[in-house]
């Protein structure tokens, strides 16, 4: 057991030891949940505000004498040794420590996953992915570039994505043949949706608009989507998703066959269902044709007829993410790694109409959203990459809703997450 292995670490007065990059939302949140659990603990928390990571440990009840702010290897070294914590406003220097034992990436955009991963695969370090925005945009090249350097690359458990991999092993293990996985959706799906028209919503829950906009205008859905049929060759029915009403007694039928009645085409479906009888979880529908394993199933109340749905209610984001930390520790075991070649992409679309100049806010913003889709539709289309789109410039004039494509706009050639999807698709 997972929990066995940890006490076992405490017991003998080791922990692993983790660089943690991000201290925002995601990873103050990663950052408390780790101070729950045996056997690990964050010694290194970066984010481009100190400030903040400053206070997130404060939170954990780490004393502000304990506290080290540093941008340089052998100061943090040091540090650690003397059984304090460090604080930084560099990205590379978890990598840089050779006390850390693995690097944990929490950050909130693709570019700065992006030089936090590519900075601990290049030292030698295991990381863990939280940020799936960047493992959407350049994850195969930095699961290809981890398997040179001998190290692991694995994205996190918590999100939709490693919940659903998860979920996945348990009913192929049991020899059940999906036909389409998917999530339950939070809220209603609004394309238009900009940090203004959720403004009431994330002051109720907190929480940042952009942050908001981006679940309600289905930006954070694809990329969730995209991230685990990219690991598991799954595709969607039609760019965006169906994204139907369902709830427990009607999505198996939902998602059946054609030729059974539901939306289906082929097995290997990725979508997401709307409604608040699923809102919030994850789900696998398979067909089973075995008429002994059908009536057990039917007997258990998992369902009736030739499709079954295994649904787990929850996901718990970045609380659930120390288990992926553990298994990548102890067994060198991923939760959720991309295919080596391109099965889907998020791209591109203008939210309102866009002038010539420019320039591209972020997810959840008035620019524009991200659409999943085929990766050899989004090829052949020219599709920019959403992953891309923060603070691209355009070179021409966009309507709203139409595919902004590469040729449209100018990139920061010179940052390494346009570098990293530059030789990334080269690989092609």
């Amino acid at each position: 057991m997972i929990r066995n292995q940890l006490m076992k670490l405490q017991s003998e007065g080791r922990k692993i030891q983790l660089g943690l990059c991000g201290a925002g939302w995601i990873g103050s949140g990663f950052l408390k949940a780790v101070s729950l659990v045996p056997g690990m603990e964050v010694r290194i928390l970066a984010d481009p505000n100190p400030a903040l990571a400053r206070q997130a440990f404060l939170s954990c009840g780490i004393s502000s004498e304990s506290i080290i702010e540093t941008d340089t290897p052998g100061i943090a070294q040091d540090a650690i040794r003397q059984g304090k914590y460090v604080v930084s406003s560099s990205f590379l220097l978890p990598a840089q420590t050779a006390e850390i034992d693995l690097i944990v990436e929490a950050s909130p955009s693709p570019g700065s996953g992006a030089e936090a991963a590519q900075g601990a695969i290049s030292q030698g370090k295991n990381i863990v992915m939280i940020n799936i925005e960047a493992d959407v945009t350049v994850g195969r090249i930095l699961h290809h570039c981890a398997r040179k350097n001998g190290v692991l690359y694995t994205v996190s458990s918590g999100d939709e994505p490693g919940c659903l991999m998860e979920l996945y092993d348990f009913v192929t293990t049991l020899g059940y043949e999906p036909i389409a996985i998917g999530k339950g959706k939070n809220n209603p799906l609004d394309l238009a949706a900009t940090p203004d028209t959720v403004a009431e919503s994330a002051r109720k829950s907190n929480k940042d608009p952009y942050q908001v906009a981006s679940y309600v205008d289905g930006t954070k859905t694809m990329f969730e989507m995209a991230c685990v049929a990219n690991a598991l060759g799954f595709v969607p029915i039609r760019q965006g998703m169906v994204g139907p009403e369902a709830d427990l007694a009607t999505v198996s039928q939902v998602f059946a066959l054609h030729e059974d009645g539901g939306i289906s085409p082929h097995p290997g479906i990725v979508d997401f269902v709307q409604g608040p009888a699923m809102s919030g979880g994850v789900f696998i529908t398979v067909r089973i044709t075995d008429p002994r394993i059908r009536e057990d199933l039917q007997y258990l109340k998992v369902g009736k007829g030739n499709y079954f749905t295994f649904f787990r209610p929850y996901h718990l984001w970045f609380l659930e993410a120390p288990l992926s930390v553990a298994r990548a520790y102890l067994y060198r075991e991923p939760t959720l790694q991309p295919l080596p070649r391109a099965i889907t992409e998020v791209v591109t679309i203008a939210k309102k109409n866009l002038a010539n100049g420019e320039t591209l806010d972020t997810f959840g913003g008035y620019t524009f959203s991200g659409m999943i889709d085929r990766a050899e539709k989004a090829l052949a289309s020219n599709a920019l990459p959403v992953g891309l789109a923060p603070g691209a410039v355009l070179k021409k004039v966009v309507n709203k809703g139409e595919l902004i494509t590469w040729d449209d706009v100018i990139l920061a050639e010179d940052s390494t997450v346009v570098k990293l999807r530059r030789e990334q698709d080269a690989l092609l």
